[in-house]
């Protein structure tokens, strides 16, 4: 426990001590966000505030997990380092869509092709090295190894990763719309796969998983990293994560769900995601096909902002909704665990 209460401490002030740091050279070198020409109209207001916080959040992250391993008998894994893999590579595919963004003063970075191929690329490279170096078991399960769902080919498995992981990033970059909307359903959903990995780690005879300790360390690092930038990130922003951050926790999120073996649970724990993926899914779908929308605007907060509603009623909202998600996520992975012991 103590190693995990380290890595989160100290990513947390490792972020909130290095965003004002961050900040001076983003606003020297006038490094803003761009604005989408029709998104709603309040937005207009937030134009040319820091971005690419996100680099805070990696940052924090590593320093975090790092110094969690200086407490005796922690040591380093390669689940852990995989994780590091994808949290850094996220952020780098999101360094150059934000840096595109402010070079050419739109909203505009990495066209669709080559960010969807860079992602591609990552989740492939991460689902490899779990298979080969990591030995993460190809089967989907739901919170236990044990019980596994369904048994995969190694090939079909690391198909599953990439698409969890390019959907995962691509599912935080589409919630990150609202001022520490992102950030703090992060948190919310971070805190379950903290405890489901310390939980797996005190309890190896039930999970099987080598490296659940490591991946719980890299999950509270991740946590207190968001909760250390949330102090300057929610409403009104003076900094915003950008794609640098929400790619890098998406991957970071779905690296750890995969090799904790929560291949099933993870859609629930990071329910809010999901729904706000899907609400852009269908408004395309619906217009496309039917040339009507289903919303005023997606991503879904963005309707809610155009029915009127406060910035921080949506994202307190959907925080309390993030929330839910979380702890139904936790519930179920509790209750599986008193089901494989044979009830109370």
């Amino acid at each position: 426990m103590i190693p995990i209460l380290v890595a989160g401490a100290v990513s947390l002030l490792a972020a909130f001590l290095g965003v004002p740091l961050l900040l001076r050279p983003l606003v020297r070198l006038g490094v803003g966000q761009q604005i989408r020409e029709d998104g709603p109209e309040r937005h207009k207001a937030k134009a040319g505030t820091p971005t690419m916080g996100g680099l805070a959040i990696v940052a924090a992250t590593l320093v975090g997990w790092l110094a969690a391993h200086l407490v005796p008998n922690t040591p380093f894994s390669v689940g852990g380092w995989l994780v590091v893999l994808a949290l850094v590579g996220g952020a780098a595919i999101g360094f150059a869509d934000d840096l595109l963004k402010v070079s050419r003063r739109r909203s505009l970075g990495l066209n669709k092709r080559s960010k969807f191929g860079a992602q591609l690329l990552l989740g492939g490279i991460v689902a490899l090295l779990a298979l080969e170096v990591a030995h993460v078991s190809p089967v989907l399960a739901f919170t236990r190894l044990a019980d596994p769902v369904l048994a995969l080919p190694a090939w079909a498995w690391a198909i599953w990763a990439v698409f969890v992981m390019t959907g995962s990033s691509n599912a935080v970059n589409l919630t990150d719309g609202l001022d520490g909307l992102a950030a703090g359903a992060t948190v919310l959903a971070a805190s379950c796969l903290v405890v489901a990995g310390y939980f797996q780690f005190r309890h190896y005879g039930v999970y099987h998983i080598p490296d659940a300790l490591d991946l719980s360390l890299a999950t509270a690092s991740l946590l207190g990293a968001c909760v250390g930038f949330l102090w300057w990130n929610t409403a009104p922003a003076r900094i915003i994560m950008g794609d640098t951050g929400s790619l890098a926790i998406g991957s970071a999120l779905a690296a750890i769900a995969l090799e904790l073996k929560l291949d099933l649970l993870y859609p629930i724990v990071v329910g809010l995601f999901i729904v706000v993926t899907l609400s852009v899914v269908l408004q395309v779908a619906s217009y496309r096909l039917f040339g009507r929308r289903i919303f005023r605007m997606a991503p879904l907060h963005h309707h809610f902002e155009l029915l009127g509603w406060p910035e921080t009623t949506i994202i307190v909202r959907f925080w309390i909704v993030a929330g839910l998600f979380g702890a139904l996520g936790l519930g179920l992975f509790y209750s599986a665990f008193i089901a494989s012991r044979g009830g109370l």
